[in-house]
């Protein structure tokens, strides 16, 4: 299978012949760091806003990555559609140019039903590239084989300590563990001489009119929930969950073994260190995604920010939005 994105489900129809065409709603994004509460208020803005909702995680792409992804369970979605979830194989690579193709298809087939795309994750520069209509720069075949063969010789700590040279913005964005993604932003800084990030859009007017909601939380609760998030993975069977993916070749893939969590569980079936270890590199790791999301996110001032704490949040980030009547609240 070729490692491209699948559309999401499609439900519903284009309007019959001789009915007037429906104002397309505006899609509402909510971002923001792991762990504050983001899927849940998708849910409710779903509901509330008859809408659909279209995955903005990058790990969230890949079957059979549940547990340690925090994908919510076909029963705890509402019976609201999900897009974007479980398109990938693991031994498949996600590439944020194949994400904004195929989940761009997806928010304007949602809004061609008169349905609102609530568009919810954290992965940074798939948020951009969606929303900001980010164009990729070209390849060069043999940039690219020289960082691979570099990565390949003295390992994704160099790579990432070379990046962190040259563009130290990127350097922060991007995992220290993802190769393959150190290697592209290399690759494009060589290429165009110019940062990483240059290659970016301009931050201007989202993509579709999207009102874009950041929820957050204060940062030691936070800590307090991703170290009991973290907990709970590792006892509804993480470490099974990681063992049936090497039977499907989770260790063959390139993205899909970095992952937080799953690196880890891999390390220690390796023999690396123990398992309490491994849930603490796991909690370790989460926190300093977190950081990064955050200095991301706070940067793009179109983003309204809400308090995860906040009892009524759906009521609070509904009252906030313009133009409530065109996103079609029940």
């Amino acid at each position: 299978m070729p490692d491209v994105l699948q559309r999401g489900p499609v439900r519903g129809g284009l309007p019959r012949r001789g009915v007037a065409p429906v104002t397309r709603p505006a899609p509402v994004a909510v971002v923001g760091p792991t762990g504050t509460g983001k899927s849940d208020l998708a849910l409710d803005l779903a509901e509330r806003l008859r809408g659909e909702i279209v995955n903005i995680d990058a790990m969230q792409l890949y079957r059979g990555m549940d547990i340690g992804t925090a994908k919510l369970a076909p029963a705890e979605r509402r019976g609201i559609p999900h897009h974007q979830l479980d398109v990938l194989d693991v031994t498949q690579t996600a590439t944020v140019a194949n994400y904004q193709q195929a989940a761009a298809h997806d928010v304007e087939e949602i809004t061609e039903r008169g349905a609102v795309p609530i568009i919810v994750g954290g992965s940074m520069m798939y948020v951009q590239s969606l929303l900001d209509e980010w164009s990729f720069p070209a390849t060069d075949a043999d940039v690219r084989a020289r960082w691979e063969a570099f990565l390949a010789q003295r390992g994704v700590a160099a790579v990432h300590e070379e990046l962190s040279r040259v563009d130290p913005e990127a350097a922060a964005s991007i995992l220290p563990t993802d190769g393959r993604r150190l290697v592209r932003a290399l690759e494009v800084v060589e290429i165009t001489g110019r940062p990483f990030a240059a290659s970016a859009p301009r931050i201007g007017e989202p993509r579709w009119g999207t009102r874009i909601i950041g929820v957050d939380r204060e940062s030691t609760e936070l800590d307090e929930r991703l170290r009991l998030r973290t907990r709970l993975m590792f006892e509804r069977g993480l470490v099974d969950e990681v063992r049936g993916l090497i039977d499907v070749g989770l260790r063959e893939g390139v993205t899909a073994p970095r992952a937080i969590g799953y690196a880890q569980v891999l390390a220690w079936f390796d023999g690396e260190y123990d398992l309490d270890e491994a849930q603490e590199r796991t909690f370790i790791g989460t926190r300093r995604y977190v950081r990064r999301q955050r200095s991301w996110f706070r940067r793009d001032r179109r983003i309204r920010w809400v308090d995860g704490n906040d009892p009524d949040i759906a009521n609070t980030v509904i009252r906030g939005l313009d133009d409530i009547r065109m996103l079609g609240e029940r």
